[in-house]
């Protein structure tokens, strides 16, 4: 009695065969047919993608059209194998003997390369072609990759090579160069419920096309994984499998309760929408699922907000797109943006929380406020239409503010106090090569800049800091020391000045100046347009109606105007480099 032939799970056993056979990969299969038509056929090909997409099975079957020889045992390379000949059965059993396949995750030395390249030098025992598969190549070491450079770029005629790896970033751009690449995508949608709708059918599996969704959704366009899981919800489900089955197989929640949920949530619902958790969480759904399919949720229907046509997803069911559309319209981008962020947030702290369920309930109770809350806009318009608090009586502060909020004045220079700017004339008068010279710093911010400019940063903190300037002219600079004044801060100055103009600088200690530094000028501007804005009606309204709030930077109109230049400047993309990952 012969024994029955061992259960071959559904990924292996609809393995493609042929470059027909592959889903969702035209690009590449035109451009391999194309190749093989005008027998320009590579020396090395590398094949990357996410897990599951057909790497490994393309380099079997490009093995396989490089020796195939036909039924009648002529035939030439093809992109269309026959099946039948020796060299393919044994190529898609795993045991010819000149396609060598290597895990580079579990041989990863010079040593294992070294073999390689010792045996490249001998032709193939019986194909046409000896071809080495090296599987998730981005494992290999780096000495690795440097022995097999030489060979990959020279290898014998009789010789190909073909590498695969999820990695493409981790293989050195040397081997890059000497290989052509193909970008396997991920399965569209549509070809993976077409792909698991006939390996259904040819297993006489009953499945319903609302499970073939799920399964979609949760493959992420890995054709392993979707044929995976269609085995496993085959096995699960007893005569038809439905959608409920296969949720409950893959512990999602109901979608439609998660639309649920989301509902009383950007309701401001918070007692509805801890009672539909914990309803969820009853019936098995795990809280950390449940906020991914919120987050989920909450970027779909952001998608279809932006982009109405992203509604017609075939993993969605006509329910579930009329209210996605529905929320969509009803919804502010702003409030969506919101959602998405703290739900990011709330992600991550039920991973970390000690008690997932309590941890998921807070983050609900959080994002049920912040819903009912208003947006910036309503905030500002509601301030803008509230009555101003009255002035205080008595004081400069009682003034109204004017049209420009008090908040745009800046502070006067140094020159503006002491009168230092009227000297010029004076000392060009004389009509001499050095008074021409120091006319160029008619006030002493003009010293200061060119301090900046020398970049003398010691000195510069001490000058701001530490000099109460008494008098001023073009080549002579009278001041008070600080307290704090280092005692040689006067000659250290007068011979930086003239060490940069050429000339000298007369700079001279007076004692009673009481005239502020640069620094103590700058504090107290800043002091005083915060005062100035604590004056305006709108910030005491804010004030008002949020009493812990603080003013923690102010903002002038020339500010602003700047940054407004600065990001209107065109950005200058970074010339392309083909050689930079």
């Amino acid at each position: 009695m012969t024994d029955a032939p061992a259960y071959q799970v559904l990924a292996r056993k609809y393995r493609p065969e042929t470059f027909a056979d592959l889903v969702g990969q035209d690009a590449m299969v035109r451009t391999l047919k194309n190749a093989f038509a005008a027998d320009r056929i590579a020396q090395a090909f590398i094949m990357t993608g996410i897990r599951g997409t057909g790497k490994t099975t393309t380099a079997r079957i490009i093995a396989k059209g490089m020796n195939c020889i036909g039924e009648d045992g002529n035939g030439g390379p093809t992109t269309d194998p026959c099946g039948k000949c020796e060299h393919c059965v044994a190529i898609m059993e795993g045991r010819h003997v000149d396609i060598l396949e290597m895990d580079a995750a579990s041989r990863t030395g010079v040593g294992d390369i070294r073999e390689i390249i010792d045996s490249v030098h001998y032709r193939a025992a019986s194909a046409r072609y000896k071809i080495y598969i090296i599987d998730e190549v981005h494992m290999l070491s780096k000495s690795a990759f440097n022995a097999l450079l030489k060979t990959l770029e020279e290898p014998p005629s009789h010789v190909k090579f073909i590498f695969a790896t999820t990695e493409i970033r981790q293989v050195p751009v040397t081997v890059l160069s000497r290989c052509q690449r193909f970008d396997l995508r991920r399965i569209e949608p549509e070809d993976m419920i077409g792909l698991l709708r006939k390996i259904a059918k040819a297993e006489a599996a009953e499945i319903t096309d609302e499970a073939l969704a799920l399964i979609t959704r949760a493959a992420e366009g890995s054709a392993r994984d979707a044929t995976s899981l269609l085995d496993q919800a085959i096995s699960h489900g007893a005569g038809e499998t439905t959608a409920e089955q296969v949720r409950a197989m893959l512990g999602l929640a109901d979608r439609g309760r998660v639309m649920d949920l989301f509902e009383r949530v950007m309701r401001g619902d918070a007692a509805g929408a801890l009672e539909e958790l914990s309803a969820q969480y009853a019936d098995g759904a795990d809280p950390l699922a449940v906020l991914r399919d919120l987050a989920e949720l909450t970027h779909w229907i952001s998608v279809v907000k932006i982009t109405p046509e992203a509604a017609d997803d075939p993993t969605v069911s006509p329910d579930e797109r009329g209210r996605g559309q529905a929320f969509a319209d009803g919804l502010g981008m702003r409030a969506l943006a919101r959602a998405w962020q703290m739900l990011l947030k709330a992600i991550e702290e039920v991973s970390n929380a000690p008690s997932a369920m309590m941890a998921a309930e807070m983050a609900v109770i959080r994002l049920t406020h912040v819903a009912e809350g208003p947006s910036p806009e309503e905030l500002m318009r509601k301030l803008q239409d509230s009555p101003p608090p009255p002035a205080p009586n008595g004081g400069p502060g009682g003034a109204p503010a004017g049209p420009s909020g008090g908040m745009t004045h800046a502070p006067q220079t140094s020159a503006q106090h002491n009168g230092g700017g009227h000297s010029g004339g004076t000392v060009t008068a004389l009509a001499t090569e050095a008074a021409e010279a120091l006319a160029r710093y008619p006030t002493f911010d003009h010293v200061l800049e060119l301090i900046r400019a020398n970049r003398d940063v010691k000195l510069l903190v001490e000058v701001e800091g530490a000099v109460r300037l008494a008098a001023y002219q073009p080549g002579r600079i009278e001041f008070t020391p600080a307290e704090d004044a280092a005692p040689d801060l006067a000659q250290r100055l007068g011979a930086a000045l003239q060490r940069w103009t050429g000339n000298r600088w007369a700079v001279i200690l007076v004692n009673g100046c009481e005239t502020p530094t640069v620094v103590e000028k700058r504090d107290a501007a800043e002091l005083a347009l915060r005062a100035e804005a604590q004056e305006h009606p709108l910030v005491q309204a804010a004030m008002a109606a949020f009493p812990k709030a603080t003013i923690t930077h102010i903002r002038t109109a020339q500010e602003a105007a700047t940054e407004a230049l600065e990001e209107a400047l065109p950005e200058v993309e970074d010339e392309w480099d083909p050689f930079e990952e």
